[in-house]
């Protein structure tokens, strides 16, 4: 796996925070790691985007591309149109992938909001530059309740165009969870298909850079080059089975 998509199932979910925990994890499994990120939106001409905070928190080792800044939080054929810039087409997102794949062993591409998020005038999506690259894609979503829909619906529509999934991380795992957080964690892999790979704490984006490289494989479970279980992660969080009846 040299080039892996990174999609939400929305926006403001902990999908940058998951980007750089891997790439966090990658570089300590010694591998040499680039974040893409196609499309970054509501961020001013001088202010640090999503790439930047992956350096920020996985190291400057990690390479940071951006293709294309718009300033208004939108969805990036919207935020285009209404600044007058061009929008970004499939190719050009696989293109730069292909390009950073040919001296990096890792390419996370991280996508703007959820999969279907349109880049362009003509509709298409993250979902069309993961077919033109051939990569799978990881699903990021929120922990609480709406999670079981989105989730599945955005696995649904990967398959829908023979597109592969790798799993589902959860972006942000409260501290103290309410139930339908821990009932979501039984239920996430039956309703989507898919497996669990991990859980990122609440607030791992606020965490010190060292801290955060140094707990990032702790989050992620091995095909993500971590060390997280998600076998433990139920058995400590889960309700048991009675709960989830009654």
């Amino acid at each position: 796996m040299s080039v892996l998509m990174v999609s939400g199932t929305g926006t403001e979910i902990g999908k940058t925070v998951v980007t750089s925990a891997i790439a966090a994890a990658a570089v300590a499994a010694g591998r040499k790691v680039a974040v893409l990120k196609p499309a970054q939106t509501g961020v001013g001409p001088q202010e640090p985007g999503d790439a930047a905070e992956a350096v920020r928190l996985a190291g400057p080792s990690v390479t940071a591309v951006e293709l294309a800044r718009y300033p208004e939080p939108l969805a990036p054929d919207t935020a285009a149109r209404r600044a007058g810039l061009a929008t970004l087409a499939p190719a050009d997102i696989a293109e730069a992938a292909l390009r950073l794949s040919e001296d990096h062993d890792l390419v996370l591409v991280e996508g703007a909001g959820g999969l279907l998020v349109r880049f362009d005038e003509a509709g298409h999506t993250l979902a069309d530059a993961a077919r033109l690259l051939d990569a799978p894609t990881l699903i990021v979503a929120p922990a609480g309740l709406g999670t079981l829909n989105s989730t599945t619906l955005t696995a649904q529509a990967l398959r829908a165009r023979d597109l592969t999934a790798l799993g589902v991380v959860i972006g942000s795992w409260p501290e103290s969870p309410d139930l339908a957080a821990r009932c979501n964690l039984a239920d996430l892999t039956k309703s989507s298909g898919l497996p669990l790979l991990g859980a990122a704490p609440e607030g791992a984006g606020t965490l010190p850079p060292d801290r955060f490289r140094t707990a990032a494989p702790s989050w992620l479970a091995p095909p993500l080059s971590g060390a997280w279980s998600a076998d433990r992660f139920l058995a400590t969080w889960a309700p048991p089975a009675f709960a989830l009846q009654s």
